[in-house]
Formats: structure tokens, sequence, C-alpha cells
């Protein structure tokens, strides 16, 4: 594997590869060099059909054939009918289509400095949570604590005020005149596999219905059947008034969305808000397939009922090595182990060793299967990771 041209050619704003991927199947993946890897990141949560369904690829291919792109300028009739779909799902709305997880959340801070400049008293300011992540844009990453992403950047966009996770007195005491809207993730990915709570989602909404305020939620992570519900605030019943989609909706192709409720919908008018790609034929066509397999293969149960019984089999690990593994976290096929040390050497030994996963905040491992996967597989994956921490002393 020679990388030098990588190294040559590509900036360097990601660590030096490891390894050189050319080939996926289920939940495989194959390097330049013919080894085989458990892929248990999915892509960061993207893969979650796992890699090359027969479904998904024989429709991507034939609308490939037929029509890749045109303009928003005209309606895109699979636009149109995967915006139903979602509806269906997620209640009485309309949705507008992006390219990425960052441009949804975009399209949330752009849709509460839109409900902000409503009335005569303006307001901008956002609470947002800490250890969340939202995205590398500019805005995005305004609501992003980590000084991981802002350093170097700065100055951000003002107007995010960050409380913290799960502790709902900590919104409310933040809230003043100037406060428009409350952001928030069901799960915490690349912050530590944190879990809301269903009575902190529910009384983020309560606050919000009582200060007039939007309550937006980030699923791009948790989304789309990762945690055993579509989305992962349907736990707890709480009921934003928009949500952010991407990363899982496409199963590898780039698409990301935004569902605003019916009473908000309208907040966005012609001009205020565009994008060249977002909503392609050949994108929406990707996520239909991702949709339809989702429903044709019952993945939401799945990721239920196989995520509860890995978490299960990973607390009987974690017993095994209470030095080393402070807690299991995460709910569904979106699970973590919280360490005693830094994950990247374990993350590392585990790749060696035909396991792919991937750290994150908290002293963190990553468990991001594809939804597909099978329980010969997590076995598998089992022994690799109890190996792993058998390694470190």
């Amino acid at each position: 594997m020679d990388l030098s041209k990588h190294q040559k050619f590509l900036i360097g704003n990601y660590a030096q590869p490891a390894l050189e991927i050319v080939r996926g199947e289920g939940s495989w993946l194959w390097d330049s060099s013919g080894k085989k890897y458990l892929d248990f990141a999915s892509g960061i949560a993207v893969t979650n059909l796992g890699h090359s369904h027969s479904h998904w690829v024989e429709n991507v291919q034939h609308q490939a054939a037929e029509l890749v792109h045109c303009s928003n300028l005209f309606s895109i009739p699979q636009q149109v009918s995967l915006a139903e779909r979602l509806v269906k799902k997620m209640g009485p709305g309309k949705v507008l289509f992006c390219n990425s997880g960052a441009e949804a959340n975009e399209a949330l801070i752009k849709l509460s400095r839109l409900y902000g400049n409503q009335a005569s008293r303006k307001r901008s300011k956002v609470l947002v949570a800490t250890n969340g992540f939202h995205g590398r844009t500019l805005g995005a990453l305004s609501a992003t604590e980590s000084l991981k992403y802002r350093q170097g950047f700065e100055p951000l966009l003002p107007g995010f005020v960050f409380c913290h996770y799960n502790n709902l007195s900590d919104f409310e005491q933040s809230i003043d005149e100037d406060t428009v809207a409350i952001l928030v993730e069901s799960i915490q990915g690349e912050g530590g596999l944190q879990v809301a709570t269903n009575e902190f989602l529910t009384g983020l909404q309560i606050l919000c219905a009582k200060h007039d305020l939007l309550f937006l939620m980030d699923e791009v992570q948790a989304g789309i059947a990762r945690t055993g519900e579509f989305l992962g605030y349907q736990k707890s019943g709480a009921q934003p008034h928009a949500v952010a989609m991407a990363k899982g909706l496409g199963g590898g192709f780039p698409i990301g969305a935004i569902w605003v409720n019916e009473q908000h919908a309208e907040l966005f008018t012609p001009g205020s808000h565009g994008t060249t790609y977002g909503g392609s034929p050949l994108a929406c066509t990707a996520a239909h397939a991702v949709l339809d397999v989702i429903e044709a293969e019952n993945l939401i149960e799945q990721a239920r009922t196989t995520g509860k019984n890995f978490k299960i089999e990973l607390q009987e690990l974690a017993a095994q090595f209470p030095q080393k593994v402070k807690e299991v976290k995460g709910r569904g096929l979106m699970l973590g182990l919280g360490l005693s040390f830094e994950p990247p050497s374990l993350v590392s030994h585990l790749r060696e060793n035909g396991l792919i996963t991937v750290g994150a905040a908290g002293n963190t491992l990553r468990l991001l299967p594809p939804l597909t996967v099978k329980n010969n597989e997590i076995a598998e994956a089992l022994e690799i990771i109890k190996s792993g921490l058998a390694h470190f002393k």
C-alpha cells in the first residue's frame, strides 16, 4: 500500500490513513492488499444497510442511467415522494433537502433566525448542549462546544449558549429574552454516546412551549433506525418543531434533510434558502431504497432487539475488565464502551485484528455496526474486542 500520493495531493485535515479501502459487502470491508475487516463503524453511522445491499445498488444504478441531477427550479418526483414518506414517519409538516448533516443543522439555525426576526423584539440566542456536535461549517461549529473542533476558527458565530446535557434546570436558567431556540441531539455521537433521558427531552419541549422557543433536534447520527426507533427522540414521546437528518438516510450517498412542522414550515420562503444538489433524483432514489429496506427487513425492530442483546454481551465483557471498561453506553446499534484510557491505541489494535471501530469523546470506543449485522458477526467482534482489552495492561 503506497500512500505517498495521498499525502502529496490531499490536504492534511485528516490524520494519515492506516488503510486503503477498496470494496465492501454487507458488514465487511476489504483493503487494497485483500485483507478483510468487520465494519463496526459503518462510515460513522452512514451505511446502515451494510455495504452494497442489492436493492440499494439496483435502484441507484437504474436512476443513474435515467437522470442524476436537475435544478431545484423544477419539481423532482423522487424528492416529492421522499418528502411524503418522511412526513408520514414524523408528523404533519414539510421537508427541505440538502447534502449533509452540517448543512441540515445550518438550515435549523437559519430557521431559528427567521423565527426570531419575525416579531418587533428580535431574538437569536440558541441553547445547545455541552459535548454536542453539530458539524464543521461555521454556524454548526459555533453550536459545538469542543475546543478540538473550534480551535483556529475564531471568531465564531455569536449567540450560542452551552448548557449541561440532561440537566433541564441548567437549560431553564439559561433562557432569557434573547433566546429563540434549543438544539440538542437525542444521543451524542461524537460527544461520547451520552443518551438523553425521556424526561429531559419532554422537559425541553415544555420549556419551549412556555417561552415560545423552537425545539430543534439533531438526529444526524442517531437517526434512520439506528437506535431502535426511526429517529432517536421518538422513544421519549417528545415532539420537536424541526429535525435534522443525514448520514444513514442515503445509505452511503450524500443527502441531508430537515423536517419542519406545519406551524413553522412556511418560515422559509422563495429565495430564503437554497442548494444546488440537495434532493437530486439520484440522492432521493438512494434514500428511498434505504427506507424500502428498513421497512421490508424490519430493521427498526432488528436494531432494537439486536442492540439490546449486543449491549448485554458488552456489559458481560466489561465485567471481565472492570479496570479498563467503566461503562457501556448508548441504545440500539449505537453503542459505546467508556474506557479508562484513551481509545486510539485500542482502535488501532482492533483494526489490525480485523475489526473497524471509531473513538469518541470521554474515552469512548464507538460500535456502530450496520443494522443488517448478523449474530455471528457480533460474536466475532466481541472476541476481537475481548482480545484487544486483554492486550492492554
